[in-house]
Parts: C-alpha cells; structure tokens; sequence
C-alpha cells in the first residue's frame, strides 16, 4: 500500500507443516473422545492444502493472463460445485435439485456482484479478476450454505407437516399454499446465519477478507467498507436463492 512500511510476511512449506500440527492434535483429541473423526479430519486437512495451494497457482496464472472467458469460467465452476454440494447434502436426492440451485446462485450472485462492481466499485475492465474472483467466491459460498440450510429444513417440514399438507391438498390447495409454513420456516433458518454474521461482525468476528487486507497492510478503514458491501451482498444473494 502506498505509503505504508508494512510488509506481508511469506510463510514456507515447513510453516505449513507445523500448522497441520493443529490438524493432528484435533485428530488426537477425536480417537481420545471416541468421536471417530479423526480419518475425516485428515482427509479434509489435506484436501484443504491441496486444493487451495492448487487453486493459488491456477489464480496466479488467471490473474497474468486476465482474460474474460477464464475469469468467467472459473465462476461458473464455483457456481457448478457449490449447487451439486447444496445437492450432495440432502437425504432425499433430487435431479432438478442442483439445476435449480444453480440457477438462483446465478441470479443471486450476478445480480449482486454487478451492482459491487459496475456501479459502486466502477472496476475497469469489467472482469478484473482481484475484484471479480474474490467477490464471487464469497457469495456464491455463503449462498451456498444458505440453500443447503433452506433445502434441508424444508425436506423436514414438509416430512413432520405431512398430515396437514395433504389436508391443505384435498381441500383445494395449490401446492405453494399448502407448504406455505414449510417454506417459510425454511426461508427464515437459511437467513438467521447471514443476519447473525452481520450482527457481531467487526466485534465477535473479524471476516476473512477484511483480514486478509488489514495483513497486507490497508487501512482498517477501507477493508471495513469493503467489508460492509460485501455483507450486503450476501444477504441479497442468500435471499435471492431462497426466493426462487
């Protein structure tokens, strides 16, 4: 940053390894309770590693060659894994499920991210991708979790409101007005952790993003603006997705 003396400091591989420490002592802890996690823990340890440092090599190159069909691309994949995650997690497995999802993270995600970009940030090219990629990536998983809970809640409303949806039915109703309760009792569970964040963010919580900028050395003041839109746009986003 101009005019700062801050340096960001590089952490090594052997940095990395004494961090998987933390992992290993979790792991520890789970064969001590019994929790029987401990294989999971180690598997996600090193998908964690893998993946990112693989997705930090394949962003550096995105990055030099700043071409608009890959940046795009590399958010319809974000796009693509987040609905078949949303589909993934539920019991009662549904084909239309993840097309759906994928659907309302498009609309969601491309509406918010427009707004950020083009019309508040007024970023130039329209696809540069230190602004694009980033945002994308943290609406479309904060989406991502929104669906999954408004999926899985629904699943369970409509199975412990059976009796009363089919007495709706023979009476008359349309399906949307004898899941109505269903439906919103989803909508409202998706919802309560975007409004929870945004209650104690910058007092319990500081999010990733406004870190990662304060460690590079930006103003607190800047990082929290971004932060603040950023956090708008998830709420709009998740509310999109649970409106379609």
């Amino acid at each position: 940053m101009e005019g700062s003396n801050y340096t960001l400091f590089d952490l090594s591989y052997l940095d990395l390894a004494i961090g998987l420490a933390l992992i290993l002592i979790v792991a520890g802890l789970s064969r001590w309770q019994q929790l029987k996690l401990e294989g999971e823990l180690v598997i996600a340890a090193a998908r964690t590693c893998l993946q990112l440092l693989a997705v930090g090599y394949i962003l550096k190159y995105i990055f030099t060659l700043n071409h608009p069909f890959l940046i795009i691309l590399v958010i319809v994949v974000m796009i693509v894994v987040a609905s078949r995650t949303v589909k993934g997690r539920q019991k009662k497995q549904t084909r239309e499920l993840s097309y759906l999802v994928g659907f309302a993270m498009t609309v969601g995600s491309g509406i918010s991210l427009f707004i950020a970009t083009q019309i508040m940030l007024q970023i130039k090219p329209w696809y540069e991708p230190h602004y694009l990629i980033p945002l994308a990536g943290m609406v479309i998983g904060n989406s991502m979790n929104g669906a999954t809970l408004a999926v899985e809640r629904i699943d369970s409303e409509i199975e412990a409101r059976k009796m009363e949806i089919e007495a709706y039915l023979a009476l008359g109703a349309t399906a949307k007005q004898a899941a109505g309760k269903c439906i919103r009792a989803a909508m409202k569970a998706a919802m309560i952790p975007t409004i929870n964040s945004m209650m104690v963010v910058g007092i319990v919580s500081l999010p990733g993003m406004m870190t990662g900028q304060i460690l590079s050395g930006t103003s607190p003041i800047i990082a929290f603006k971004y932060q603040i839109i950023i956090m708008y746009m998830i709420a709009f986003s998740v509310a999109v997705i649970l409106h379609r």
